[in-house]
């Protein structure tokens, strides 16, 4: 199961509290104030970690405690501190503050830690209020509280191109083809559920390449499954528009490409100026050779580059991944 968005309660250790004390041993007669400290508590600190590609262990645990710590003792004893924990979370995840929206952090590195809520200070014991003029204070403070946050994780893929069009425009055609993803491939819409990645290669140069489950007119507002897979595109360097030019959609090829823009505008302006590349697809079974010409005239117009592929017989494959490498080396693509 994938899963891309989740909320978490996560609760770091109260301060233990200060002691009340007074020395009161044999041979001792004035032995003063003796209450110690309490321990700090312990904070929550989240940890990139490659090991995990999907939010899913968060659906099932939802909330995240450290201990708190240890009261302080007599005999001048502070209190253990509290142990902390870390939550691995995936490479990729952008943390929130549910309450406010505020983004907190963003890990893109493996091994990357934030500390999410600190623990809380330990109070003092008496004996830290002893003075020359006030010898048997009595005065001791509680341990400070953690914080305690929810929060808001969303996971974006890291890719370095993104798959975009209509259902059935090919993408998942084109990914198993160039890579060793192996993804759902069905004559019918919507046969991508949840985003795939591949891993592809040209010559020594790797890049992965993110299949996002197709867009449709009104997509922004809910119809076909909407937009909530757009965010794994924010980070790629390149999107590749796969557009259907086979008379099997039914559609107009230039009229497919205008909307799924408008939807990605819709989602993001900054989408739309990512450096694009349009593929045209399925032409082994374009019958009309106007429908082709007319989205290359289309996407000239708009100043993108364009190629026309057949995933079915390879036809294209090679110099579209040879412009995919390119672009992952290009300064726009930094």
């Amino acid at each position: 199961m994938f899963i891309d968005e989740v909320k978490i309660l996560v609760k770091a250790g109260d301060g233990g509290n200060g002691c009340l004390a007074f020395r009161r041993e044999k041979y001792v007669p004035r032995g003063g104030p003796s209450g110690g400290d309490g321990g700090r508590g312990g904070d929550v600190i989240m940890v990139a970690s490659p090991h995990h590609n999907t939010l899913l262990h968060f659906r099932f645990n939802p909330e995240h405690k450290a201990q708190r710590g240890r009261h302080g003792e007599g005999s001048n004893k502070t209190g253990r501190d509290g142990e902390s924990i870390e939550i691995a979370t995936p490479v990729g995840t952008v943390v929130y503050d549910a309450d406010t929206g505020e983004q907190l952090h963003d890990f893109t590195v493996a091994g990357d830690k934030f500390i999410v809520a600190q623990g809380g200070r330990g109070g003092r014991g008496n004996a830290r209020f002893a003075t020359s003029t006030h010898q048997a204070p009595t005065e001791h403070e509680p341990g400070k509280p953690g914080d305690e946050r929810r929060l808001r994780l969303e996971l974006k893929l890291l890719a370095d191109v993104g798959l975009v069009g209509f259902p059935n425009a090919g993408k998942s055609t084109l990914i198993s083809r160039i890579s060793a993803a192996r993804p759902k491939i069905a004559d019918y819409p919507f046969t991508t559920l949840e985003p795939n990645l591949g891993v592809a290669s040209v010559d020594d140069k790797t890049f992965v390449v993110a299949d996002i489950p197709g867009l449709i007119e009104g997509a922004h507002t809910g119809h076909g499954l909407g937009i909530q897979f757009l965010r794994h595109i924010e980070r790629t360097a390149l999107l590749a528009h796969l557009v259907d030019v086979s008379e099997m959609s039914g559609r107009d090829p230039v009229h497919d490409f205008d909307v799924v823009m408008e939807e990605l505008r819709s989602f993001s302006p900054t989408l739309v100026e990512k450096p694009m590349i349009v593929v045209a697809t399925k032409i082994d079974a374009a019958q009309d050779p106007e429908r082709l010409a007319a989205l290359e005239r289309h996407a000239q117009k708009l100043n993108l580059p364009f190629y026309q592929i057949s995933s079915v017989t390879g036809s294209g494959i090679d110099p579209l991944k040879r412009a995919m490498a390119a672009a992952m080396k290009s300064p726009a693509a930094d």
